[in-house]
């Protein structure tokens, strides 16, 4: 595990600079304390990467669950009794775990889980944007279309330009500077610059700009625009920072169906980010989802036991790392500690860097995740993989990630069914002769109700006189549906005196007319196989 912590290392440095401030704006976005969202990053870190069999992928508190963690704080009453459902969140999710449903994962369209990633690159830069000029009104992680300041993606941008912060937009673009350099440059001179990451040396360059102006009226960066961590006075302060669950309510329904949501969403958002890390992981490791789940269960039993916000497997940090050079989890564990430490010994330091220096990283981020490129391959493999992928990319910009995603899976059904429904070749024909049609219908292996509306056609389409052979040796699952079709069908070939000859391994029958005697054909089949 250690043999690739040389690359692991500077990547840790990336997802730590990269985790802080989403932490916290995530929390601030939630309406909970600024602490919890640290407290996340680090169980997230530290736990769920030690016990996640995802080489690549990093864990924190997820912007997808920050509208319902502000709407489940005011119905529950307060945050300790909402850390009691995060913990039973975490149960449930262990449940999940145990029950095998991680499989879900596995069923999320490529053309989808492609329009995920480009969507929230697209996301990333447009909600970066405010920051790198120094507008920082919407807190980092309010990655939703409608913000928790009342603006929206858009309108933020054009407010942005009429509040410029002159020194928070020179460091920035000094930063980006930086970025790019060490990115296209300096890496392929010197295995120091493979070591030494860009991004720190930027978020160094910041802290210096902020000391060296600190007092200038112009270039100046004032306190609103710097990472703001909590800075305990002494142990006891930092103590104080942590809270703890309301155990007296655990028998409230409100607190169950919170729990359910946060466990249900969560799962979600943490299948779809194993899903797209794995495409993005250079090495194409395939993440256990079970695993997952039972390690995502585990963290986020502990963060809410302390005071934290649910975490989940996030895209963001998961592609900063894979960007960086991350190689396996170690990665994610270190930049767990790395927030530890820091929030601990140096909260100071933190809190002098700009947030817009943390902006230029994200672009970076982001674009790497959203390359024109992508759009003209996507649209090359035709409309049925490019139309559910722009539509997974418009939804995440103008809604959120899961209701994104939710519109590109719906799309991506309808152009399944479609698909199904155009290319059916269901029907060979085996004789014309004496003006007779004799006609073959081999079922696949599984027919389900996708194949329904091709059947339906089809089976319509025959003309009066037919001779069907219906062959059914194959087929070890019949949808109920399809068995009433050809239940419905078995009736109207009299009508049109289409004669149907049911093949399967159990032998041969004419003109079959009950919906029990198909079904009784197959499960004789089954039964000798």
């Amino acid at each position: 595990m250690f043999k690739s912590l040389r690359q692991d290392l500077p990547a840790s440095i990336v997802v730590f600079f990269v985790a802080l401030p989403l932490c916290l704006g995530i929390a601030l976005a939630s309406g909970a304390p600024l602490f919890s969202g640290v407290i996340a990053g680090i169980v997230g870190g530290i736990v769920v990467g030690s016990l996640s069999g995802s080489q690549v992928g990093v864990s924190g508190p997820a912007a997808g669950l920050a509208a319902i963690v502000l709407t489940a704080i005011g119905t529950l009453g307060g945050y300790e009794n909402f850390l009691l459902a995060v913990v039973l969140g975490g149960a449930i999710q262990l449940v999940f775990g145990l029950l095998k449903a991680g499989v879900i994962g596995y069923y999320f369209p490529s053309s989808v889980i492609k329009g995920m990633l480009t969507g929230i690159g697209i996301i990333i830069i447009l909600k970066q944007i405010p920051h790198f000029f120094g507008y920082d009104a919407d807190p980092e992680g309010d990655f939703a279309f409608i913000q928790v300041d009342g603006e929206n993606t858009f309108s933020e941008i054009l407010r942005t330009f009429q509040n410029i912060s002159p020194g928070s937009t020179l460091i920035a673009l000094i930063g980006l500077g930086i970025l790019i350099l060490w990115d296209k440059v300096l890496t392929q001179k010197h295995k120091f610059f493979q070591l030494v990451q860009g991004p720190l040396v930027a978020v160094v360059g910041g802290i210096l700009f902020y000391i060296l102006t600190r007092g200038n009226a112009f270039w100046g960066i004032s306190s609103e625009h710097l990472v703001n961590v909590p800075v305990p006075n002494d142990t006891a302060s930092f103590l104080a920072q942590f809270s703890f669950p309301n155990f007296g309510l655990i028998g409230q329904p409100e607190i169950w169906i919170t729990a359910f949501t946060i466990a249900l969403v969560a799962s979600l958002e943490t299948l779809l980010c194993v899903e797209a890390t794995d495409k993005l992981d250079p090495m194409k490791r395939v993440t256990p989802t079970n695993r997952e789940l039972l390690s995502q269960g585990v963290g986020n039993m502990i963060s809410g036991l302390i005071g934290g916000l649910p975490v989940t497997q996030v895209i963001v940090r998961s592609s900063a790392n894979i960007q960086s050079g991350g190689r396996s989890k170690i990665s994610a564990i270190i930049h767990g500690f790395f927030l530890l430490i820091s929030v601990i010994m140096i909260p100071g330091l933190l809190n002098k860097i700009p947030l817009s220096v943390l902006a230029a990283i994200l672009f970076l981020v982001g674009y790497k995740l959203a390359k024109p490129a992508l759009f003209k391959h996507m649209y090359t493999l035709g409309w049925k993989q490019f139309i559910p992928f722009i539509v997974t990319v418009l939804g995440i910009i103008f809604t959120d990630l899961l209701i994104g995603i939710g519109l590109g899976l719906g799309v991506g059904i309808v152009v399944i069914l479609f698909k199904s429904y155009q290319n059916s070749h269901f029907l060979h024909i085996v004789d014309k002769s004496n003006d007779k049609h004799r006609i073959r219908m081999t079922l696949a292996e599984e027919v389900t109700f996708f194949n329904k509306g091709a059947i339906l056609k089809e089976l319509d389409g025959l003309p009066k006189g037919t001779f069907l052979e219906l062959d059914v040796k194959n087929t070890r699952y019949l949808d109920n549906d399809i068995i009433e079709i050809l239940d419905d069908f078995s009736f109207k070939a009299r009508d049109r005196n289409i004669d149907i000859l049911l093949v399967s391994q159990s032998g041969e029958t004419h003109n079959p007319h009950s919906y029990s005697e198909i079904l009784r054909f197959l499960s004789s089949q089954n039964q000798k196989t």
